[in-house]
């Protein structure tokens, strides 16, 4: 009984006597925020496509008897498309031939007529009311050629509007009208894709179409095979946003493109984008603060760090540019992110700049 109560009276004095556990200290490297300007080096995908596609169409109705191309194949100007049938316009060709003879006929006999009565007036044989009348008939006669004429090369032209040849070199990418059909016209026969001139598209977001420089240059490349490349730049924007994507069609006019960017060709385009000023920071500096991005910002004066949510503008392989949450001379943990608490004490290691 006596020995348990004097174990009873020296516990306590035990218990004054032990020392508290050392605080932990954790080694962090940290870098202190700078603003600097940024211009980062964007990446996009796209496809090659001409710049213009051209509807081959007839320009009068008739029936389609033969169509000479076909989806692929390439096409070189004054080449044969298709053709109509030209049963009825060389009939009419030939209607109008017939009507141009009878006129010049009837022209003939009215020029001899003529020549005749301004022999006979010069006599005072006949008079001057016959006289007038046979110069009119000449002129009507002559008047009823030009007009025949007219005919016969509106004629002519149909009978060669028959014919549907290409006035560009393109490949065909689409038909329409199939042989036997009766077309009418402009309707489309073939739709034509201009080699000469050919468009890289891409869909970008908004983001890096607002920090596009004016009329920037961009550097095309085939994804198959990087090597292979040409030069372009920007001509067009749409200034609307696409409803699904809520990304925006850029077309980039490419410059001497080489034969293996075909159209169709899927491609990737390098643009540098504007320096504005900003903040960016390692990646290996972000964590998660509830559901937002954040960061550990050390206090100089204690040595503690705290969780601070920042906005992330953009990436990069190493780094991220913050929107904001940061401001120029805070201290910001970069390694051991992980293995920290709120308030715990740090001992920073060498700054990185």
């Amino acid at each position: 009984m006596l020995l348990a109560i004097a174990s009873l009276v020296l516990l306590p004095a035990c218990q004054r006597t032990a020392e508290p556990p050392a605080a932990e200290i954790r080694p962090v490297r940290v870098t202190t925020i700078e603003q600097r300007s940024i211009g980062s080096t964007v990446t996009l995908t796209g496809r090659v496509q001409a710049q213009s596609e051209i509807n081959q169409s007839f320009r009068i109705d008739g029936k389609l008897i033969e169509r000479t191309v076909d989806i692929g194949d390439k096409v070189v100007p004054g080449q044969l498309i298709a053709r109509l049938d030209p049963m009825n316009e060389e009939s009419n060709l030939q209607s109008a031939r017939a009507q141009l003879a009878a006129a010049k006929a009837q022209w003939i006999e009215a020029q001899s007529n003529y020549a005749r009565m301004q022999d006979l007036i010069k006599e005072n044989a006949v008079s001057r009311a016959t006289f007038e009348q046979a110069e009119a008939r000449f002129k009507v006669a002559q008047s009823q050629i030009e007009s025949v004429q007219s005919l016969v090369d509106l004629a002519q032209n149909r009978l060669s509007y028959t014919r549907l040849v290409s006035n560009a070199a393109g490949v065909v990418t689409a038909r329409g009208a199939e042989p036997g059909e009766v077309v009418p016209a402009g309707r489309m026969i073939i739709e034509l894709a201009r080699e000469d001139a050919l468009e890289a598209v891409f869909d970008v977001p908004g983001s890096v179409k607002d920090s596009a420089p004016a009329n920037p240059a961009i550097k095309v490349a085939l994804s198959s095979d990087p090597e292979v490349t040409a030069a372009g730049r920007v001509y067009r924007v749409s200034p609307r946003a696409d409803p699904v994507t809520g990304t925006f069609r850029v077309q980039v006019r490419l410059h001497n493109a080489p034969a293996a960017m075909r159209l169709g060709s899927t491609v990737t385009g390098n643009m540098q984008l504007d320096s504005t000023p900003g903040i960016d920071i390692p990646v290996s500096a972000l964590t998660r603060s509830g559901e937002k991005t954040a960061v550990w910002v050390v206090d100089p004066k204690s040595s503690t760090v705290s969780a601070r949510s920042v906005q992330v503008r953009a990436y990069t392989a190493a780094y991220v540019e913050v929107g904001s949450g940061l401001a120029p001379g805070d201290v910001v943990v970069t390694a051991g992110v992980q293995a920290l608490r709120p308030g715990q004490q740090v001992r920073m290691l060498k700054a990185q700049p």
